[in-house]
């Protein structure tokens, strides 16, 4: 195909400029929107409550005594309203309702801050309709002082599902790794600076084996590679430069470690690390922030067992572009160990749900929370963004197809510029907070230390705390999901092992440092109350950005800006992912590369107009359904990353022993 970028452009534009006509139509035909969206939700609010799951954990009973004639205790809260409710909440935690004449007992609250789900009457009463913890009576059934005796359960806690394989297969992972997660932060610390740079590049042996060419020199503080090899060799030779890879290599890959750590780094670190947290501290209290650190620890090891499998299984490309996650690693290690069937199946699984993430959760959910920030900040119903989100959306949507043309090259050279930019802003900010509150930090320790095994006024208790901490620390970082090997398949290295070391570091930023720091600065503004549990994820970045306005009064601008830089490197690492399996689908052809990434723009716009709860609750099922498949293949797969890691521990050994 001729100018395949051009063709695209022209696409492109072509395609936006139709989504425009009906972003406008649906200004003027109000609730379009909410319609699709209902229905959408219609379509798959099953698999969704099934991916979401929470299995009932323990139980807690109450037995009570409840008054029925409390009709004289009703109040109306809005007395112009003729619609308005007559209500009363009874200091035991009843709640009463009174609608179309019946008496409705709507909630029931227990010790431990649950409610209500069963009910059994001690005297059986035929004129009352029991519905799980709820019941009505008809009010003519009601006479004066008329009690009920009756005993009340609820499950203690509830923990999703989808916690246990990632807490489960992170813990064994930690284990097998020999806790990997603390011993090997360093040594990818150094990874990342290139001190390995040199047998990553052209391997150990080569340069410091028994006949090796670097004669014990420290091949990275050699001024020219070349000149040296030169000096030492007349047979070595240095492979021809890969299409359109950053420099000349003789390893297989496209990008650095660098790189490949923020472009995997910019789908995580995001919306989640700024609202997702003022969830988490809201309805488990300061101690849930103790929980993700720890849930973050864990994470580090299955970042770690995934990137390493995405380099060792990756594909190379005629043309040097490298194709590789839990696609290819699934089907080709699972193959080599006799179960082609399987890795087949999984791998289908897999590309499925990350198509389907790719679009939701790493697009259109982003470009709708970038848009509502925006248009908070610039006067909300005031704003002249106010019924043109759209145009926000248009805007979005060229800048990420000019990006996602040139692939993870292009990629990686963006994120590894906005990444670090807008992580060291937000931490910065967060430390300002600290510092100007630092006679706060010790009373915010405590409260989390103390939250995290004593807490007061949380559902579940200790148990509670943990599953919000682990949960928020899970849907934060992705540790398992498989998501982040797709971008660290593509770095250069002889040694797979040296880019999981790389990939361990991923949740340490995104979860142990950024989300703690917003976890502490909510704790040491006051902004940790039970009141906020309901926050919707938009609501909840407010929340955060009042936090630090307490502070730092011109910080919400900040923020906005920061959101959208979060979003935008969200997405263009997202449709890299998406791509990939889409790829690994219908093949890789011009013409099934444009048209996902064409989808992919589109998505954008509409994600910045619509209203999109339905579809980002099952985008969201989608990314975490990745989950099922890739942890089933990386547990059968550890022992392979094992022996990639002796590999690479052994070259860093040979080198140490050649230059002492």
């Amino acid at each position: 195909m001729k100018n395949p970028n051009r063709i695209f452009l022209s696409l492109l534009v072509m395609m936006l400029s139709t989504v425009t006509v009906f972003a406008q139509e649906q200004k003027d035909e109000k609730g379009i929107d909410e319609k699709i969206d209902d229905a959408f939700g219609w379509a798959t609010g099953d698999y969704v409550s099934g991916v979401f799951y929470q299995i009932p954990f323990g139980s807690v009973q109450d037995d009570m005594t409840i008054d029925l004639d409390v009709f004289d205790r009703l109040t109306v809260l809005d007395a112009g309203d003729p619609d308005a409710i007559p209500t009363y909440n009874s200091d035991d935690g009843i709640q009463y309702e009174l609608i179309q004449d019946s008496l409705i007992v709507s909630s029931i609250s227990l010790p431990g801050e649950q409610v209500a789900e069963e009910l059994t009457f001690t005297t059986p009463n035929n004129k009352i309709i029991i519905n799980g913890g709820v019941f009505k009576i008809a009010k003519a059934d009601v006479s004066f002082g008329d009690k009920v005796e009756v005993t009340a359960y609820a499950p203690f806690t509830r923990i999703y599902w989808v916690l246990f394989p990632l807490i489960l297969g992170a813990v064994f992972f930690t284990v097998y790794f020999k806790f990997i997660n603390f011993s090997g932060i360093w040594r990818a610390i150094q990874v990342v600076r290139g001190k390995y740079e040199d047998i990553e590049k052209h391997g150990a042996e080569m340069l410091y084996g028994e006949d090796g060419i670097a004669n014990g020199v420290d091949i990275n503080k050699v001024d020219s590679l070349e000149d040296h090899l030169d000096e030492v060799s007349d047979e070595i030779t240095i492979d021809g430069d890969i299409k359109d890879t950053i420099r000349d290599e003789s390893s297989d890959g496209e990008v650095t470690h660098f790189q490949a750590l923020t472009a995997a780094l910019s789908a995580t670190v995001g919306l989640g690390n700024i609202a997702g947290v003022a969830i988490a501290v809201s309805v488990g209290g300061a101690g849930a922030t103790f929980w993700m650190i720890v849930a973050g620890f864990l994470g580090m090891a299955s970042k770690f067992v995934e990137c390493t499998l995405g380099v060792k299984y990756r594909d190379v490309g005629p043309d040097g572009t490298i194709y590789g996650g839990p696609m290819y690693y699934l089907t080709k290690g699972l193959k080599s160990m006799g179960l082609a069937g399987l890795g087949k199946v999984l791998a289908v699984l897999f590309a499925i749900m990350c198509i389907g993430g790719s679009f939701g959760g790493g697009n259109m959910f982003q470009a709708n929370q970038a848009a509502q920030m925006v248009e908070n900040i610039t006067g909300g119903a005031d704003s002249f963004m106010y019924g043109y989100r759209w145009v926000f959306g248009l805007l979005m949507a060229i800048f990420v197809g000019i990006v996602i043309i040139g692939g993870i090259k292009s990629i990686a050279k963006v994120t590894d510029k906005i990444v670090p930019f807008m992580v060291v802003i937000y931490v910065g900010a967060a430390v300002w907070v600290i510092i100007a509150r630092y006679d706060m930090i010790g009373n915010a320790l405590m409260q989390i230390i103390d939250g995290a095994f004593s807490p007061e006024g949380v559902a579940g208790g200790a148990i509670g705390v943990l599953v919000q901490g682990f949960r928020r620390a899970a849907f934060s970082n992705e540790a398992g999901v498989g998501s982040a090997s797709i971008a660290h398949s593509a770095v250069r290295t002889k040694y797979p092992a040296s880019e999981g070391l790389v990939a361990l570091l991923e949740p340490f930023i995104d979860t142990v440092v950024v989300c703690t720091m917003t976890a502490v600065v909510l704790i040491i503004t006051g902004n940790v109350n039970p009141e906020n549990a309901g926050l919707a994820d938009a609501d909840a970045i407010l929340l955060t950005s009042n936090a630090f306005a307490s502070v730092i009064s011109w910080f919400p601008y900040v923020l906005t800006l920061a959101v959208v830089l979060f979003a935008f490197s969200t997405m263009i690492s997202w449709s890299y992912y998406g791509y990939q399996a889409w790829a690994y689908l219908f093949g890789r052809t011009s013409r099934t590369e444009y048209t996902y990434k064409i989808l992919f723009c589109i998505f954008v716009v509409i994600g910045s107009a619509a209203s999109l709860g339905n579809v980002i609750g099952f985008s969201d099922a989608m990314i975490f359904s990745m989950m099922v498949p890739n942890m089933i293949g990386i547990v059968l797969l550890a022992p392979k990353v094992k022996k990639e890691m002796t590999k690479y521990m052994n070259a860093i050994k040979l080198k140490r022993e050649a230059i002492d």
